[in-house]
């Protein structure tokens, strides 16, 4: 392999490389139900100049809809082992902002709904000149003069979504047959140094500014056809694995065996803004523990990676980004060690925080709880006993509390008359909101009327929670926690002294009463039900 000036970066195409290259002109100036686009005939005076530089040239005028599509079926079925693809249309364009067309010469009136029938979606070019990543062009001559169109569209190009490698020149009818047919075919010109010089044409795609549509003249013809070290040049650059290499290969090969090859890898190269710092990433070898850690410590620092599975999808990417972007450095979502290594060391301060503020706010509600109790329960008259637990269902004295109203409702029943107890029972056995309100209907001062009240308030609230609930539920099933999890949360529960009951991997009652507890400690939504957040959170302190 010959020596190369990698400042130089040339790409040279022999002819003989580029008689693969297939090309469409289309130009459609004449509508039949509709204002003509003028100038759109000029189109096919590009055939010459792409036939010139080596492309097999289809070249029409005036194609309806079902001419369009055979005539781009017929590249596409071509397409395949084309060096190159060249595709110019011209005519009249709409889009709906999400899709752009290329209308057909019958086209009339379209709406959002009718379109589909009248042109060609954009998204269908694309995707054929995608299939000659780093060697496709697409030009897109349009005609501004106002159409009748109907509900949903727009006259013009909309945003394009241009596949990996193809490059799209767009604007005025005149100008893009004009480049097309001559500045096209200077030679040693990069297409993104040529579509500079004109202003009123638009660049988008695959611009490689070091990389000349036509090679100039005599580049890359004193290189010796010699098989074996084609094949260790090719082996070099792709284990040097960047575009400078790859590109002086070209320099060197323009026409040899892994040609394209290192084209579509060249062409993958500069589509990638973040390749090296992904190659970084990759160069780590995290396992999935690692990445699992890495999603935790994104959670504690509040940023939400979709999921703890040790997968990076694209959740964890915007997660890494958004970390990155309150770093101030570069949002690439990607890694590197010394990122890593700030990530946890944030995550375990934030841990440490999050504990502190926890107890701290533990604190606080365990004294106002016990001071409630002293003015309220302590006494030990059942209003006392339910203002405290409408207060603090779940609090300190809960159950103490609950137990004496059982036993104050028992010494009620058991001297209450007989017509009112046989209304309680009737009532409690039904516990519903409707047979509460019957009894306190016929026995207003009986005595269980406060009983009544209290259980009509947390029926309530308990229908107003439901839907809430099993939103809640469902979030903490989505999480998969096994058996082994689940004793991991109680033991943790129990040992910030929030009585979850019996460490078995059961969730019951108590448990969930003391993952409430955690949840308000911790400012978290009090549902009793564990979230990624709040599992996080419970287990990110528990090696302090």
């Amino acid at each position: 392999m010959k020596a190369v000036v990698l400042a130089a970066f040339a790409l040279s195409i022999p002819a003989a490389a580029l008689a693969e290259g297939r090309a469409l002109i289309v130009g459609n100036s004449t509508y039949a139900r509709t204002i003509d686009a003028a100038g759109a005939g000029r189109a096919v005076q590009a055939a010459e100049t792409l036939r010139r530089l080596g492309f097999s040239v289809v070249s029409s005028r005036d194609l309806d809809t079902a001419g369009l599509r055979q005539a781009l079926s017929r590249l596409s079925a071509s397409a395949e082992g084309a060096g190159r693809l060249a595709i110019l249309l011209e005519g009249h364009f709409v889009h709906s902002g999400r899709a752009s067309w290329f209308l057909g010469t019958e086209a009339t009136g379209p709406d959002l709904a009718t379109v589909g029938a009248m042109g060609v979606n954009l998204d269908t070019v694309l995707e054929i000149a995608g299939q000659a990543p780093g060697g496709a062009l697409v030009l897109l001559g349009g005609d501004d003069s106002p159409l009748a169109l109907g509900a949903g569209l727009a006259g013009g190009l909309g945003p394009l979504d241009i596949p990996q490698g193809v490059t799209v020149i767009s604007g005025p009818i005149g100008p893009v047959a004009d480049f097309a047919s001559g500045d096209l075919g200077q030679p040693g010109q990069s297409l993104a140094a040529l579509a500079a010089a004109h202003p009123e044409l638009s660049a988008e795609g695959f611009l490689a500014p070091m990389v000349p549509f036509v090679p100039a003249p005599g580049t890359g013809e004193a290189v010796a056809a010699d098989t074996a070290a084609e094949a260790a040049a090719w082996q070099a650059a792709q284990a040097s694995d960047t575009a400078e290499a790859v590109q002086a290969f070209l320099s060197d090969y323009p026409a040899g065996a892994h040609a394209e090859d290192a084209r579509k890898l060249l062409a993958q190269m500069l589509s990638d803004p973040h390749r090296a710092e992904r190659k970084t990433e990759e160069g780590l070898n995290l396992s999935r523990d690692q990445r699992a850690q890495i999603q935790r410590a994104l959670s504690i620092l509040d940023h939400d990676p979709n999921g703890i599975d040790g997968i990076f999808g694209p959740g964890t990417r915007a997660a890494i980004r958004d970390w990155q972007l309150a770093q101030g450095t570069t949002a690439t979502g990607y890694l590197d060690a010394g990122q890593i290594a700030r990530l946890n060391a944030q995550a375990t301060r934030r841990a440490k925080q999050l504990q502190a503020e926890a107890e701290a706010r533990r604190a606080a509600e365990e004294r106002q709880d016990k001071a409630y109790w002293a003015q309220t329960g302590a006494k030990g008259d059942e209003a006392g006993l339910r203002s405290y637990l409408d207060r603090y269902p779940d609090g300190t004295y809960a159950d103490v509390a609950q137990a004496r109203l059982d036993k104050i409702e028992a010494g009620k029943h058991a001297a209450a008359a007989r017509q009112d107890r046989a209304a309680w029972d009737r009532a409690a056995s039904k516990d519903t909101v409707a047979a509460y309100r019957t009894y306190l209907r016929a026995f207003p001062k009986g005595a269980f009327a406060d009983a009544a009240h209290a259980r009509i308030r947390r029926l309530t609230q308990q229908q107003q929670n439901d839907a809430a609930e099993r939103k809640a539920q469902a979030a903490e099933a989505a999480l998969g926690l096994t058996p082994f999890s689940r004793r991991l949360v109680e033991s943790r529960l129990a040992a910030l002294n929030l009585d979850p009951g019996k460490v078995d991997g059961v969730f019951n009652l108590k448990t969930r009463r003391a993952i409430r507890r955690f949840q308000r400690a911790n400012d978290l939504p009090v549902t009793g039900y564990l979230t990624q957040v709040a599992l996080v959170r419970l287990l990110a302190s528990a090696g302090n």
